[in-house]
Order: C-alpha cells, then structure tokens, then sequence
C-alpha cells in the first residue's frame, strides 16, 4: 500500500511540473502572438505608402521599362519559392499544412522548383513530400531578426536570378484568421509585371496636392526594394504569429488534459489513502473485539475460583 501511494505521489508531483511548464510556455506563446501581429499592423500604412509611391512613379512615367531584368520570361528558368515553417515542435499541424500547401501547388506549376525552407521542422516535411529544399534559413526567434532574414533571402535570389536560375519567386506561408488558428496561402511575389502595375495605377492618391517623382528609375528601384521587403516581412511575421497560435492551442489542451490526469491521479491518491485508513480502521476494531472477548471469556473464571 504505501509503495502504490509513493508511486501516485511522485506521478501527481511529476505532472505538477509538466503543467507548470505548459502554463509558461502558453504565456510566451501568447506575448510573441502579440509582438508579431503589432509589427503587421505598424507595416500597415508604411505598405499603403510604398504602394503609392510606386503608383505615381508608374504615373510619371518612370516604369516604362518596368526593369527588364524582373518581367516574365516564359519557360526560361525556374520558380524559386520560400516556404516559412518553424525550427521548433509542438506547433500541432503547423508545418504539414503549409508544406502540403506548397508540394500541391508548386507542382502544378513545374516539374523543378528551386525551394528555399526558412525552419528544419518544414525542411523535412518537404522532403517526405518528394520536394527537397536547396536552401535551409533559420526561422527568425523575435521581431528584430525578421530583417537578417530577408537580407539573406533576396541576396540569394539575386544571386540565383543572375544565374538565370530562378525567374519566378513566391511565398508559401501561415496566416492567422478570426474563424480558426490560421490558414495556408501562397502568392507571387516576383516578377513585378503589367497586372501588378495596373492595380497600383488604380490607387488614388490621399491628398489635394499632387507629389512630384525625383530621380526616374533609381527612385522606382528604390520603391521596389521596400515593397519586397515589406511583402517578405509581413509573410514572415504572420508566419510567426500562426506559429505561436498554433503553439499556444497545444498548449492549452496540454494543459487541459494535463488538468484531467491530475484529477484522475488525485482521486486515485485519495482512494488508496481512504482504503488505507478504512484497513488500519478495521484492524483497531478487530484488535478491540479481539481484547474484549478475551476479556470476557476471563470474567467467569475469576468468580468460580472465588467462590
């Protein structure tokens, strides 16, 4: 008996400490959840005024060679895609929803995607898929290494592209929603071509006065430059944010079921000890009757030796 208590003891005292740290963790799932939907929603007006930007460029004229180096150039080369993940488990279905994603759609498009993994959890999941990455980039761990990361990356696409390599570039990454956790999207991200330069022609611009474009093609370039950055800093940040959501929903039914075996393990303990005390209860009293039979049985002899 006192093993089989010692040993719900020590399974009550270990889940004890399993549950604190998922509490800890579900909290730093909740503050990182935060800091990366706050740096989408501060890229908000920056990304409308780029945007803008680029559509009075276009305007003015500036875009007419639209950088010839970023048009479509069909079936020459090779689509290039970045698929975001994480380094890091316990993120429930996270990883294989985008990779699945990102094989189904990358395949209808071409037989030979050049992949670019950003996080080792995505990275094999794409090679159980058949797509093997040709690049690994570490997922970043805070807001401030999102920029680093998209250095890296358009540096290899510039590299590649050069190359003749890859001509074609798109985002494959999770995205938070209201209804559920997060969501699976792609999108294209280069080359930059007519369509994309219709729609920012459409945006009207916000003022009275109309502003004036300075420097003709270095200034659309430069335009460019903060598009893509802020294009791939927002997939990487809701990438971010889908990855601690999904973190803090396993961790919250961790904690849930964690709470269930605690309850089930403390109504075991109390059980055990209960049926324990019931035992050494029954012992008293069968001692006691015990004592007192004999106690009776002596009576009757000591009044006929009297007598």
């Amino acid at each position: 008996m006192s093993n089989a208590t010692a040993d719900l003891r020590k399974k009550i005292h270990t889940a004890g400490d399993l549950q604190s740290v998922v509490r800890t963790m579900k909290a730093l799932a909740a503050s990182s959840i935060g800091q990366y939907e706050k740096s989408v929603r501060g890229l908000d007006d920056y990304y409308r005024a780029v945007q803008l930007g680029l559509g009075e460029c276009f305007r003015a004229n500036a875009a007419e060679h639209l950088m010839p180096e970023l048009k479509i150039k069909k079936d020459e080369g090779v689509i290039g895609a970045v698929v975001f993940g994480s380094d890091q488990g316990l993120v429930g279905q996270f990883n294989d929803v985008v990779a699945e994603h990102a094989i189904k759609n990358l395949k209808s498009l071409t037989d030979r995607p050049n992949v670019w993994a950003v996080g080792e959890r995505v990275h094999a999941r794409l090679q159980d898929g058949g797509l093997t990455p040709a690049s690994l980039f570490a997922v970043p761990n805070s807001v401030e290494g999102i920029t680093p990361l998209i250095g890296q990356i358009l540096v290899k696409y510039e590299e590649q592209r050069k190359q003749g390599e890859v001509v074609e570039l798109y985002l494959f990454y999770n995205r938070p929603t209201s209804g559920a956790v997060y969501e699976s999207v792609g999108r294209r991200l280069l080359p930059l071509d007519e369509t994309w330069r219709r729609k920012l022609l459409e945006l009207p611009w916000p003022a009275k006065n109309l502003p004036q474009v300075i420097g003709g093609i270095g200034t659309l370039r430069a335009f460019v430059r903060e598009y893509l950055f802020v294009s791939i800093f927002r997939a990487c940040a809701e990438s971010l944010a889908s990855e601690n959501a999904s973190r803090l929903a396993a961790m919250q039914r961790a904690d849930k079921n964690i709470d269930e075996l605690l309850e089930g393990l403390n109504a075991s303990f109390h059980r055990l000890r209960q049926s324990g005390i019931d035992e050494e209860l029954f012992d008293v009293i069968s001692g006691f009757e015990t004592l007192s039979s004999e106690q009776r049985g002596k009576v009757p002899e000591r009044e006929l030796s009297r007598e």
